[in-house]
């Protein structure tokens, strides 16, 4: 089978073509990046040089692929960060639709349900949308949850304040939360069966806990046991992303995305469809990798 894979050499997409390789099969990885062609080729797949904001670019990409695997990449820079998602959305599926491309495996979210109102997670659910019209083509959703690896990003706060924290955890709701390889496992599962129909949904998730145990779980391994989850405002979430360096309209994204959590509407759809089987690293295995992280910083 022949596959198309998008986001380069990420965290997901990496491990992903690693895995199509060694089942036999054909794999095209699209990179914006020259320098990293001896990277994919070194995995055993083809290099496509190319921005997914370049229409025909995607078009003579995808020509001739069996199955997708879509993903919108970050683009910390963009002014209008939604139109930069909705431009990539569009570009994909107007590919898949001139080459009659008959199965997609999309990177969606937990909260993509929405469609608007939480942030970065509304490009994902245009991208849903979109796809969801594209009635001759099998479509599988996937919505991992809250990703571990965001954790790294408090580690400043940590170090500078002893705390966690962010604009949600004042409730009693768990955070679902996810790990990189287990969504590289499950979305390799979809694409190497190809065993799915219509346009479905599949959540994917490695464990759920409560901020305050996250804070407690990460605190113990950093050799910091009594590290408390400190609930903010969206005031002081907003300014304290755009004091670490984000953008207004990123640190605007993600201060949206948090309310979202907090007010329980990013994963209420995840309650009613949780799934039957969770991935295989838990948050005491992957507070040894935030520990690593930590030190090294």
């Amino acid at each position: 089978m022949k596959y198309v894979i998008t986001g380069s050499l990420g965290n997901i997409s990496k491990p992903l073509t690693e895995k199509l390789i060694e089942a036999g099969h054909d794999v095209t990885v699209i990179t914006s990046k020259e320098s990293n062609r001896a990277g994919v080729e070194a995995l055993g797949a083809k290099a496509a040089i190319g921005s997914v904001e370049d229409a025909a670019f995607i078009l003579s990409a995808f020509e001739g692929a069996d199955a997708v695997y879509l993903m919108i990449p970050p683009k910390w820079e963009v002014a209008d960060w939604l139109g930069y998602q909705q431009q990539v959305a569009d570009n994909y599926v107007a590919a898949v639709q001139k080459h009659g491309i008959k199965h997609v495996v999309e990177l969606s979210s937990i909260g993509a349900h929405m469609r608007k109102g939480a942030g970065p997670i509304d490009g994902l659910g245009y991208l849903e949308e979109k796809l969801g019209t594209v009635s001759e083509t099998a479509v599988k959703f996937l919505r991992p949850s809250f990703f571990y690896t965001n954790f790294f990003a408090m580690i400043p706060l940590i170090k500078g304040m002893n705390i966690m924290g962010s604009n949600y955890g004042n409730s009693d709701e768990k955070m679902v939360l996810v790990h990189p390889a287990d969504i590289a496992d499950a979305a390799f599962e979809e694409l190497n069966s190809l065993s799915f129909s219509g346009h479905t949904v599949r959540y994917i998730a490695s464990d759920e806990r409560h901020p305050s145990e996250v804070a407690a779980v990460l605190g113990k391994a950093v050799g910091k046991p009594e590290l408390p989850w400190v609930p903010f405002s969206d005031e002081q979430s907003l300014e304290g992303l755009k004091g670490a360096g984000l953008s207004a309209v990123i640190a605007e994204g993600y201060t949206s995305m948090g309310a979202s959590i907090r007010n329980g509407k990013v994963q209420e759809d995840y309650w009613k469809q949780r799934p039957a089987v969770y991935g295989k690293i838990k948050l005491e295995d992957f507070a040894k990798e935030f520990a690593a992280v930590y030190n090294h910083q």
